[in-house]
């Protein structure tokens, strides 16, 4: 995860620095999360939570553009009863999912109103529910990397969007019994500033 920063904060200056001739905007957003954790420990079903943040959109030509976003996300998870089968614990529990999310998105513009948007995500947990195990620790690992796909209405100075992200790293940091991937839906709306 650190060796992936550098690289990042260089792709960053260099597009900030191209993209600034070009038009630069700053907004905020905010809306609904929706995750699952796939792996016999946790209940195959969606939990519901939120997220807030910042973005910047950076216009390199009329029909092309890169995104760059940092929002807090949360929400709560249910294990399932094989939880309790594979790491012997005597009751289900609740995981509480902090992360600091920062994606990197490309996004094409086929007319001034629609922006379909792809690229990585980095997740950072900052809060990983370690009473789910008695001895203190820690569940989950502390970076999510993922893969998102999404479209973005833009209309005035609002933003409308819908996002998917499948989790490409197994977050479960205890052991190897179980993978543990995330899948997350977000919606929500932007402004820009």
């Amino acid at each position: 995860m650190k060796k992936a920063i550098l690289p990042l904060a260089l792709l960053m200056i260099v597009t900030v620095s191209t993209a600034y001739s070009q038009g630069i905007k700053f907004g905020i957003k905010g809306g609904a999360e929706i995750k699952k954790l796939s792996g016999k420990s946790f209940s195959e079903q969606y939990s519901y939570g939120y997220h807030l943040g910042v973005f910047s959109e950076l216009k390199i030509t009329s029909h092309l553009g890169i995104q760059p976003e940092i929002f807090f996300s949360q929400v709560n998870i249910d294990t399932s009863s094989n939880f309790r089968d594979l790491y012997g614990f005597k009751q289900l529990s609740k995981v509480k999912l902090s992360y600091v999310n920062i994606p990197i998105l490309l996004s094409i513009k086929p007319n001034k109103y629609v922006a379909f948007q792809a690229g990585p995500q980095f997740g950072i947990l900052m809060n990983n529910s370690n009473t789910i195990l008695e001895n203190g620790q820690n569940a989950f690992k502390k970076g999510d990397f993922s893969m998102l796909a999404g479209i973005q209405l833009n209309i005035s100075k609002i933003r409308l969007y819908g996002k998917y992200a499948v989790g490409l790293n197994n977050l479960n940091d205890i052991d190897e019994k179980d993978k543990w991937k995330s899948q997350t839906i977000q919606v929500g709306l932007g402004f820009t500033l």
